[in-house]
């Protein structure tokens, strides 16, 4: 494995900052971004990508070619059990003269028809 990989980002090397110059006097250039790879990035997308904004500039770009490598044709569904919802009555002030109410639904998952 590299000890590095170059940022993705298709504008990456347009990007104006100093970190990105390269190059003697006379012949300088804005170059891509290197990514240092350490196991905290390896596998995530920081180890492609410079910044947020080069990964969205990729996204921009190439969704529609990622996306067709693995089209989605249908929904794809979790077996839950039943939601309990509960209803909480919460009262405060000097006298409890305040209350309000709050709602929370419990989601689990069916396990016995998980696939």
């Amino acid at each position: 494995m590299s000890e590095h990989n170059w940022c993705h980002g298709p504008e990456c090397h347009t990007k104006h900052t100093t970190d990105r110059i390269r190059g003697v006097k006379g012949s300088k250039v804005l170059r891509t971004r290197k990514i240092k790879q350490h196991q905290y990035i390896v596998g995530t997308q920081w180890g492609f990508f410079c910044g947020q904004g080069c990964q969205n500039d990729f996204w921009k770009k190439y969704a529609t070619q990622i996306v067709a490598i693995a089209p989605r044709t249908e929904a794809l569904e979790t077996p839950i059990l039943n939601p309990e919802r509960k209803t909480h009555t919460y009262t405060y002030g000097m006298n409890d003269e305040y209350s309000y109410n709050r709602t929370s639904t419990k989601i689990e998952v069916d396990e016995s028809r998980q696939s």
